[in-house]
């Protein structure tokens, strides 16, 4: 309320609320009208597209028939029940919605730097439904994504999967029944190789041997919990009385649920040495690493990746950008592919997240895969990979009606997204956000034309608001008045001349800071 009237009390109240309403307007409107109605048809019908069904082939002049935001009947030809949707999609091409494995849209925070192992935190609290990107995302034919915490932790916060339900609150965003997850890092971000406080000791651990030690001490601890629970199990079963039970270690309890197959690893890496080394202590513990994230020198060590039974979430041809990315390849997602991994294509990025179904088309340049497979890429093989392949990554009768609607075949580069469905919803429609654009741009100018107006006009003679204190001026000296001597202060003694060391700083035996 205050605020609020010294505001006002400057002419500025007017003037700020305008052009808060002129730099959100472009968002408020999208969120207002790109968002699907909840009204939505419960039966629509896709007809005359090229599907591309990732499981089964290619189907020319085909339908795919939707009832209640699952998949009913694919094939060459549907009739339209009664009541039906229908979109026409003639000369155009239906795959199933891209999934982006590493993404870090709709978080409010991504880091939590302070820990090497902040295994404790979890995106899921944070998810920001606001944020644009995931309509930008949604009109690159995004519809579901692995919200990643960062990398600045040998361990770190635990992840889910969202479907990007825009216009939805938080609570609608996560993929109802995906497996969660949990970030690991290794090389030169948890090791803190570019990063540094002046003033300021260096974190822990600051080398590869002691990332490698953060994690193995940290599920040294974790199979200790989880063992004193199963006693505690065990005693409680049998019978005993009056038992306490272990003290909750909110730390150590997603690593328990690593330990448990409860919780996927996503652990970000680039070089072949320390893929290898987080094998060892996977193996050690008994836990799977379920996808190493970017992987550059995947390639070096594929059989081993594909022994272990890890997948691999890399770029398509990101590379030198820093000292451990040097040796990245254009040709590392077909050679891994060729040794047996399963891969995907990630973004890492949400403007690379607009246009992955480029990024997979480069397989095919890049080590000559075939267009299923380089379609799989952002489709299938992310879906396996987050452990949600049964509903999403195919264009199957009982999957999410999770599609993306192009103009042209999605591995070219002149396709570009029309319709993007979520759960047999259309989130995503180019005809109409086209449509409106004119009259954003309306409304815009309008705002614009106002907050220009307010500025011009002068401000109104107003009494003082008694809230907000005035400055008095200093008294004016009447003609003849003699000026009063000023006291001069006491003089006091100064503190002892420097030597040349700042005084605040600690001086250690010897004179050394």
């Amino acid at each position: 309320m205050r605020i609020s009237k010294v505001l006002n009390a400057h002419g500025l109240g007017t003037l700020l609320l305008c052009l808060l309403e002129v730099l959100c307007l472009g968002y408020v409107a999208h969120s207002a009208s790109a968002a699907n109605p909840p009204d939505a048809a419960a039966v629509l019908l896709i007809r005359n597209a090229t599907i591309l069904t990732v499981s089964h082939g290619t189907i020319e002049h085909g339908s795919i028939l939707i009832k209640d935001g699952k998949i009913a009947e694919v094939s060459q030809s549907i009739n339209a029940p009664k009541d039906a949707q229908v979109i026409d999609a003639a000369g155009q091409f239906v795959m199933p919605g891209i999934i982006d494995c590493h993404s870090h849209i709709a978080a409010e925070s991504i880091n939590e730097g302070s820990v090497s192992i902040s295994s404790m935190v979890n995106m899921a609290e944070i998810l920001n439904p606001e944020d644009i990107d995931i309509y930008r995302d949604l009109a690159g034919g995004v519809t579901a994504a692995n919200i990643l915490h960062g990398s600045a932790n040998s361990i770190g916060g635990q992840t889910l999967v969202i479907k990007l339900r825009w216009g939805q609150p938080a609570a609608k965003l996560p993929f109802e029944g995906a497996l969660p997850g949990i970030k690991f890092a290794l090389g030169e971000n948890p090791k803190r190789s570019n990063f540094s406080i002046p003033g300021q000791p260096r974190r822990y651990p600051s080398t590869r041997m002691g990332v490698e030690e953060t994690i193995r001490g940290a599920f040294s601890e974790a199979r200790d919990y989880q063992k004193s629970w199963e006693d505690y199990g065990k005693r409680l079963a049998a019978g005993e009385k009056s038992l306490i039970p272990p003290r909750r270690d909110l730390r150590l309890e997603p690593l328990a649920e690593v330990l448990e197959g409860k919780r996927y690893v996503h652990a970000h890496c680039y070089r072949e040495d320390e893929i290898l080394m987080l094998l060892r202590v996977a193996k050690e513990f008994g836990f799977k690493v379920r996808t190493f994230q970017h992987v550059l020198e995947g390639y070096k060590v594929a059989d081993e990746l594909a022994a272990a039974g890890v997948g691999a979430s890399t770029f398509s041809d990101w590379w030198a950008y820093k000292v451990e990315a040097y040796d990245a390849i254009p040709y590392n997602a077909a050679l891994m592919t060729r040794r047996g991994v399963v891969v995907s294509i990630n973004s890492d990025d949400a403007e690379e997240a607009t246009h992955l179904n480029q990024e997979a088309a480069k397989s095919m340049k890049y080590g000559g895969l075939s267009h299923d497979e380089a379609l799989k890429m952002v489709t299938l093989n992310p879906a396996v990979q987050l452990g949600i392949d049964k509903r999403v990554g195919t264009i199957d009768v009982g999957k999410d009606a999770d599609l993306a609607i192009y103009n042209h075949d999605p591995l070219s580069a002149y396709a570009v997204v029309q319709k993007t469905l979520i759960d047999g919803r259309v989130y995503f429609d180019r005809q109409r956000d086209t449509a409106e654009r004119s009259e954003r741009e309306k409304e815009k100018k309008a705002l614009i034309d106002k907050f220009k107006k307010s500025a011009d006009k002068k401000p109104e003679d107003k009494k003082p608001d008694a809230t907000v204190p005035i400055l008095q001026k200093p008294t004016e000296k009447k003609p003849g008045e003699k000026k009063q001597e000023e006291k001069k202060p006491e003089e006091k003694p100064g503190p002892p001349q420097s030597s040349g060391i700042d005084s605040a700083a600690p001086v250690l035996p010897g004179g050394e800071l």
